[in-house]
C-alpha cells in the first residue's frame, strides 16, 4: 500500500513538472485546461446548470460557454439536458484525478503549507475562491470536509456537529462513503442555537446520518441555560444519554464564528455586544467568546463539549469562509495544535498578510 501510494505521489509530481513545463512555453494551453476543468467543478456543484447561469458564474460568454461545453459532452465528461448540464461519472473522476494537480499549478498547495506553519495547526485545506462565488465557496468547503473525513473516519467514532450555515453545506456536500459506519454515532456538539430550523445542529446530526448510514442522537436544549436548569436537565433520560455521549467525540466538526454576529445570533443585546467587543472578542465555539490571543473573555452556560475536551480532541475540524472570519481563525487556531482548518483562498492569503504586517511592526 506505501509502494502504491509513493507510485501514485510520483506520477503527480511528474504530471505536474509536465504541466509547468508546457506552461512556459504554451501558456494559452494550460489556460484552456484549467478554464475546462473549473467548468466541471462548477458543474458537479451545481448541478443541472444552464449555458446562462455557467457563463455568469465564470464570467465568459455564453457561446464560449456553448463551445467548451459541447467538447466536454463529446469526451463524455458531461451530458446536456433540456435542465441544463450534468456531470457524469467519466466528469466527476477526471475532477478527483486533476484536483492535486490544479491545486499545485494555483499555488495553493505553497499556501495551505504556509498557513499551517502560521497558525502551528496539524492540517489546512484551502479552495479555489476564483469566481468570488459564495455560493460555490461554501459547497467546495463542504466537499473538502467531505473528502477528509471521509480520510479519518473509523468505524466506532463518535463524530460531534455544530449547527450554522457552514456547517449546513458542509452536510450538503457530504459524499457517501463506500465503506459501512453502521457503528458510528452523530451527536450535536452542544444545545440548539438559531431560529432556523435547517441550520440547527439537530438537523444537521440527522442528515449527517443518513449520509453514513449510522445512528444519531439529538439534544433539544435552549442555547443558554442556568446552573440550576442545567443541574435538572441532567436527570432527563434522554439528556442524560447525550451527556453520556459527548466525552466519547473523537471527531468534531465545527463551524467558527466571529464574535459580535454569534452574540446576535444568541439574542444578545447591543451593550453585551459592545461589552465582549471591548474585552476584545474576536471569535466564538461552544459558547466560548475568545480574544486573538485564543483566551477565554465570556462564555455561556450550557450543555454540550467543554473547553478542556475541545483541547484534548485528535481530530478536529473547523470550517470558514470569509475574509471577516481571519481574526476568528486566528484565535481559535490557538486552543488546539490537532485543529484542521478548511477555508478559503482569500482568507488564507490574508492570514499570510496579517502575519507579515506584524512580524514587520514587531521589527
Amino acid at each position: 500500500m506505501a509502494y502504491e501510494k509513493r507510485d501514485v505521489d510520483n506520477e503527480k509530481s511528474s504530471m505536474i513538472y509536465i504541466l509547468n513545463m508546457i506552461k512556459n512555453i504554451l501558456p494559452d494551453y494550460i489556460e484552456i485546461i484549467e478554464k475546462r476543468y473549473n467548468m466541471l467543478e462548477i458543474i458537479s456543484l451545481l448541478e443541472p446548470i444552464g449555458r446562462r447561469n455557467l457563463s455568469n458564474k465564470m464570467g465568459l460568454s455564453e457561446r464560449n460557454i456553448r463551445t467548451e461545453a459541447n467538447i466536454l459532452k463529446e469526451q463524455g465528461l458531461i451530458e446536456i439536458t433540456s435542465e441544463g448540464m450534468n456531470i457524469t461519472k467519466k466528469g466527476k473522476d477526471t475532477i478527483e484525478n486533476l484536483k492535486y494537480i490544479f491545486k499545485e499549478l494555483k499555488g495553493l498547495k505553497k499556501i495551505e503549507s504556509k498557513v499551517k506553519e502560521i497558525l502551528g495547526i496539524k492540517r489546512v485545506f484551502v479552495v479555489s475562491d476564483t469566481i468570488g462565488d459564495k455560493k460555490l465557496v461554501l459547497k467546495l468547503l463542504g466537499d473538502a470536509v467531505s473528502n477528509y473525513l471521509n480520510e479519518i473516519l473509523k468505524d466506532g467514532s463518535v463524530i460531534g456537529v455544530t449547527g450554522g450555515t457552514t456547517m449546513y453545506h458542509v452536510i450538503e456536500e457530504f459524499k457517501a462513503p463506500k465503506q459501512n459506519f453502521h457503528n458510528v454515532i452523530v451527536i450535536p456538539a452542544r444545545g440548539g442555537v438559531g431560529k432556523e430550523v435547517q441550520y440547527q445542529a439537530n438537523t444537521l446530526v440527522q442528515k449527517l446520518s443518513d449520509k453514513l448510514g449510522c445512528n444519531y442522537k439529538t439534544l433539544y436544549t435552549p442555547d443558554s441555560l442556568s446552573e440550576n436548569a442545567i443541574q435538572s436537565l441532567k436527570n432527563e433520560p434522554s439528556i442524560k444519554e447525550i451527556i453520556e455521549l459527548i466525552p466519547k467525540i473523537d471527531v468534531l466538526i465545527f463551524g467558527i464564528g466571529r464574535a459580535d454576529k454569534m452574540a446576535r445570533r444568541r439574542g444578545l443585546g447591543e451593550d453585551e455586544v459592545r461589552y465582549l467587543l471591548e474585552k476584545g472578542a474576536v471569535s466564538e465555539a461552544f459558547g466560548y467568546y475568545f480574544n486573538e490571543q485564543g483566551k477565554i473573555v465570556h462564555e455561556i452556560s450550557t450543555i454540550g463539549i467543554n473547553l478542556e475536551q475541545f483541547k484534548k480532541l485528535k481530530h478536529v475540524i473547523a470550517v470558514a469562509g470569509g475574509e471577516e472570519k481571519t481574526e476568528a481563525i486566528i484565535s481559535i487556531s490557538k486552543l488546539n495544535k490537532e485543529l484542521v482548518l478548511v477555508t478559503d483562498e482569500r482568507v488564507a492569503k490574508k492570514i499570510i498578510l496579517k502575519y507579515k504586517e506584524d512580524v514587520k511592526n514587531e521589527c
